[in-house]
């Protein structure tokens, strides 16, 4: 594999790391957010998932976002009379979202972001110690 390639993969695992990170970064922000009317929906969780593509220019395998899709799980009743969104039983329907998983999805996220930073690292470092033994 060359360094272009191997660069390559890296970079798209970087790129599909971010918008990871940033889909969770969202739930997170939005695990409060409660309808604006009473009876509505509230925020719904929202999922990232991946496929694997080849390149044809490099023959290399990248990731690529296969589709952003949200989470069907059932919203959490809260029973709150006082909150504009609460139902004719004063229940509020709470998101989907959990800050336990997000956390744990979000660490995952970062390793990975972090492995390939250090795949990048390694090329580069080969690269300058061949270019160091051409000298």
């Amino acid at each position: 594999m060359d360094l272009k390639t191997s660069l390559g993969i890296s970079a798209s695992g970087l790129r599909a790391q971010t918008l990871r990170m940033r889909v969770i970064a969202e739930n997170i922000a939005n695990q409060d957010s409660v309808a604006t009317t009473p009876g509505g929906d509230p925020y719904r969780r929202r999922v990232a998932s991946f496929r694997a593509e080849v390149d044809r220019a490099t023959g290399g395998t990248q990731v690529r976002v296969d589709r952003i899709q949200t989470d069907r799980s059932d919203f959490q009743r809260v029973y709150d009379p006082g909150n504009p969104a609460a139902d004719g039983e004063g229940y509020v329907l709470k998101p989907n979202v959990s800050s336990l998983v997000e956390m744990a999805d979000m660490k995952a996220a970062q390793r990975s972001y972090e492995a390939n930073l250090s795949a990048i690292e390694a090329a580069r470092s080969l690269t300058m110690r061949t270019i160091d033994l051409l000298k």
